[in-house]
């Protein structure tokens, strides 16, 4: 049911009302007595908040509704509000047939596996503690969550220039930046400003594709840099003043360099590039590499030598602020870095960029292949870490074998210095699998 980023699926097949009414339910019967509720922009969300805040009430629980807001804006409300966990209904950047929902804790991390497993088995078992009649749950409405927000991003970030900044909200939730940005004294322009959950202007997701209207934008105006955000604003990602997109990988590096000192380390998911360990190197700071999922990083970045953690996808977080991935903090930080250090593109460009090789391969028994690709390479390597799939560190780069979460694939990632490296290691990581794929006897789809 859950994902690494919470649940969400096609409306009206996965993600239904009554699973909405069970997550409530779920919720309220574990003991979160209050729960903070928002929503995106997308419009099958009024009836799913709706049907949350029926099952939260019916179990006893109290709710306190902040209407539409960015996936952060909500995180940050829970402990505000003296809150017990917060429900976001959102697919985030999923395509606008979905939505979903997240589950938030008072420190901004999302539930972790244990929580979520145990909402999951309260839902599969109808394990309810429904309220008597007298009993049942408040709703009440809370208007100035965005206001607290942007009051908290204010005074982490100081911009004593005018820098000029293209805001594209992709339809979104993702405002907040907007505003914020124009109170710091930026020149601030959107671009797909207007709230609308199909969303018309493109497609969820901020990525090199879909940010080409924002990269057109700012290439052919003075703009100093333009952010992206998805639909629930937690992702942000960049284009330089040039209009060329900031690889994802050097907006992970350069976050990470400018919040780690000497002896931190930065969390980051198994398949982050090389380029992030070489930039943090140079100022005396590691890596501490997790599973794939915004989650993860966040529970790492609990640990007191963690200042800063990120996933390539957009997800940034600065534990000091909060545990939930926050797209505006994100590009409030940024536009503060551009005002102090200089055009992005330059830094950008200090970052080094290394050949990377990707594919997947469908097989039919996925974990069954895994579990020979896992005992083939721990006889062969030294360097084996098997936090999430398998990731090899060998001497001329690294390579990861991990089964998708949702699809019968097992993904390949290669990485080295060289692009003569990546292609040999790339080489040998997929011989491994069509090898595991032989022995376990079945063959690709």
């Amino acid at each position: 049911m859950f994902g690494t980023s919470g649940i969400r699926g096609t409306v009206g097949e996965e993600v239904t009302a009554d699973l909405a009414l069970a997550v409530g339910r779920a919720v309220a019967s574990d003991g979160y007595d209050t729960v903070v509720l928002g929503r995106d922009v997308r419009e099958s969300g009024l009836l799913l908040v709706d049907a949350v805040a029926a099952g939260l009430r019916e179990c006893g629980a109290d709710v306190i509704e902040v209407g539409v807001a960015a996936t952060p804006t909500v995180a940050r409300a829970i402990d505000h509000l003296d809150a017990d966990a917060g429900i976001v209904v959102t697919a985030s950047h999923n395509p606008k047939t979905d939505n979903g929902l997240k589950l938030w804790t008072p420190s901004g991390k999302a539930f972790g596996p244990d929580q979520r497993d145990e909402i999951e088995r309260r839902i599969h078992e109808s394990d309810y503690d429904l309220a008597a009649w007298d009993e049942l749950g408040t709703r009440r409405q809370y208007e100035d969550a965005t206001e607290h927000h942007a009051a908290q991003l204010a005074e982490a970030v100081t911009i004593e220039g005018t820098p000029h900044v293209i805001v594209d909200m992709g339809n979104g939730a993702g405002g907040i930046t907007a505003s914020v940005l124009d109170g710091l004294g930026c020149t601030v322009e959107t671009l797909n400003g207007q709230p609308d959950g199909s969303f018309p202007g493109r497609p969820s997701e901020p990525n090199a594709e879909t940010l080409d209207s924002l990269a057109a934008m700012v290439e052919h105006t003075d703009a100093d840099l333009g952010i992206g955000h998805d639909g629930d604003a937690d992702r942000m990602m960049a284009v330089d003043e040039t209009g060329t997109f900031v690889p994802k990988d050097a907006l992970l590096a350069l976050f990470a360099r400018k919040a780690a000192a000497d002896g931190d380390r930065v969390a980051a998911p198994v398949d982050t590039s090389l380029a992030v360990d070489d930039a943090l190197a140079a100022v005396g700071a590691s890596v501490t590499r997790t599973q794939v999922g915004d989650v993860y990083v966040a529970e790492r970045a609990t640990e007191d030598d963690v200042t800063f953690g990120g996933e390539p996808s957009g997800a940034w977080i600065w534990p000091a602020e909060t545990l939930c991935p926050d797209g505006p903090l994100a590009a409030c930080k940024l536009v503060e870095f551009v005002d102090t250090a200089g055009p992005l593109s330059e830094l950008a460009g200090e970052i080094e960029q290394y050949p990377i090789r990707r594919t997947s391969i469908e097989v039919a028994e996925k974990e069954a292949v895994m579990a020979a690709v896992q005992e083939r390479v721990t006889e062969a390597y030294d360097d084996v870490d098997t936090l999430d799939g398998v990731r090899v560190e060998t001497d001329e780069g690294w390579f990861l074998l991990r089964a998708s979460g949702t699809e019968p694939l097992v993904r390949v990632t290669a990485e080295a210095r060289s692009a003569a490296a990546a292609e040999r290691v790339f080489d040998e990581a997929q011989t491994l699998v069509e090898d595991a794929i032989d022995a376990v006897g079945i063959t690709e789809q």
